[in-house]
């Protein structure tokens, strides 16, 4: 269960379904994405685990460039976030 989200723009669309500060290319892969953070309750399956200063968080590729990450703690989702990885 996705507990909370850092990213404005993210959790205006996945609590208002408002996508107007995300890149429009990317509404359906981050709704997708979005939907199985929040059924998730193992993330080994989906993701790869940071590293450098990132490496408390999991991340999941969006494009080349932008990817989610997140927390995830006791079978949720923590601090989500769409970051240029880059």
């Amino acid at each position: 269960m996705i507990c909370s989200i850092h990213h404005k723009g993210l959790r205006l669309y996945y609590e208002e379904g408002n996508g107007a500060k995300l890149p429009p290319a990317y509404l359906k892969k981050i709704a997708r994405l979005l939907t199985s953070l929040d059924a998730v309750s193992s993330v080994d399956d989906i993701v790869q685990l940071g590293s450098g200063d990132m490496t408390d968080y999991w991340a999941i590729h969006v494009s080349a460039n932008y990817k989610l990450i997140f927390r995830f703690d006791k079978g949720d989702v923590h601090d989500v976030n769409y970051v240029d990885y880059h």
